[in-house]
């Protein structure tokens, strides 16, 4: 399965008033693993950010105005999000700029060119977290996902923190056996764990401890979720 995390900076909170993105990120998943293919685009807005939305992002018109109008990446974009999963933090925000740019251009709604399921996190935890916090720091914390080198947001960053909040949402491996800060280069084939290449894999059975603890946590999720958990019947 191909999946892609993706995070737009804008200059304001409104893509019908005539706010546009400055900033887009993605990162790849194959069979939800990293596979240290990316794409990252700062874009020449063609107007200022709002006060609030460059406390946030820290994208200044002067570091923008030599940068690539949308236009310029548009079809680099969709190419590399056509047939993939993608799935975003708060997905209405980013897809109304998104569909805004595009519209600029006479091209279709962005679903329309990736053609799969748009997944929405931020949706996600509030249904697995009803009444808390479900910020992407939140969910950083809530899940053990380090995120103490973000310090204003970023496109790129954030799509690969969401990257480890989405696999641990879905119960997923928590780790994706990748450094955030280290990916590998585009087209890089990663190494194969030993035990896989040689086709077999150890079989380590759960301690006691670690039954209490999947107890423990089967027991929070059906309180979290008012219902029971079918996972029980591998115990």
């Amino acid at each position: 399965m191909r999946q892609l995390t993706l995070d737009t900076e804008t200059t304001g909170l409104n893509a019908q008033s005539g706010d546009r993105i400055v900033e887009i990120g993605c990162v790849e998943l194959i069979n939800r693993q990293l596979s240290g293919q990316t794409r990252h685009f700062y874009l020449n807005p063609e107007r200022e950010s709002a006060k609030e939305a460059l406390a946030v992002h820290g994208l200044t018109t002067e570091f923008l105005r030599d940068k690539p109008k949308f236009a310029q990446i548009a079809f680099e974009l969709c190419a590399f999000m056509q047939g993939a999963q993608i799935i975003i933090h708060n997905a209405p925000f980013d897809l109304a700029f998104l569909d805004a740019e595009l519209a600029l251009l006479g091209l279709p709604p962005f679903q329309e060119h990736c053609g799969v399921e748009i997944i929405d996190t931020l949706a996600l935890a509030r249904t697995l977290f009803p009444g808390k916090r479900n910020s992407l720091d939140a969910l950083c914390e809530r899940f053990g996902v380090d995120n103490t080198h973000r310090t204003l947001h970023g496109a790129l960053l954030d799509t690969r923190l969401l990257a480890h909040v989405y696999l641990a949402m879905t119960r997923g491996q928590e780790s994706l056996g990748i450094e955030l800060s280290e990916p590998s280069a585009p087209g890089k084939s990663l190494p194969v764990p030993a035990a896989l290449d040689a086709g077999a894999l150890p079989v380590r059975k759960a301690s006691p401890d670690e039954v209490a603890a999947h107890r423990a946590m089967l027991d929070e999720l059906e309180r979290t979720l008012k219902a029971p958990c079918a996972w029980r019947s591998s115990l």
